[in-house]
């Protein structure tokens, strides 16, 4: 009798990697988030100094990441559009990550004071929906065609070992 896989396909080394370098990444992207909150927040407020924040550290980590983790496929098409797809694809990962900072740090008052830690809870709950969407929407090796072929790719679960966008 053969045992079924509980996780299937089970992911290549590349791709464990791949992951591994965007999460060092956005650790370092933690960091400075942090910084950058803590310095606006005295003179913006909390909503703008973490919306500020966001853009400045997500364009960075756009940038590492095209250097790092995705260098093999990253300079496919035009870095501004890149960028522009980069922010795009990665509005669901900013809506968990800033949607949990804001109902920490607006229903705990310990969050609010010492707010390293929303910022922290919230770039894990962005980091999974971050990785896949850059990986599939941004990242490619196959640059897509058309409004259809991006959202197929969107929703292809399929990790293929043949895949190019693994190669680093």
């Amino acid at each position: 009798m053969l045992k079924k896989r509980i996780f299937y396909p089970r992911a290549p080394r590349q791709l464990i990697a791949q992951f591994l370098r965007f999460g060092i990444i956005g650790a370092m992207g933690l960091v400075w988030d942090i910084l950058i909150v803590t310095l606006l927040r005295p003179a913006l407020g909390l909503t703008a100094a973490t919306l500020l924040s966001y853009f400045l550290v997500a364009s960075l980590n756009w940038l590492l990441n095209q250097l790092w983790t995705f260098r093999s496929v990253a300079h496919r098409d035009h870095p501004i559009l890149q960028w522009l797809r980069f922010l795009a694809a990665n509005s669901f990962g900013f809506l968990l990550n800033r949607g949990t900072v804001y109902a920490l740090c607006f229903t705990i008052p310990f969050c609010a004071q010492h707010v390293a830690l929303p910022l922290a809870a919230g770039s894990l709950m962005g980091l999974m929906a971050n990785f896949n969407l850059s990986r599939k929407l941004v990242f490619r090796a196959k640059v897509p065609e058309t409004p259809m072929e991006l959202a197929q790719m969107a929703v292809d679960l399929n990790v293929d070992p043949a895949d190019h966008d693994l190669e680093s």
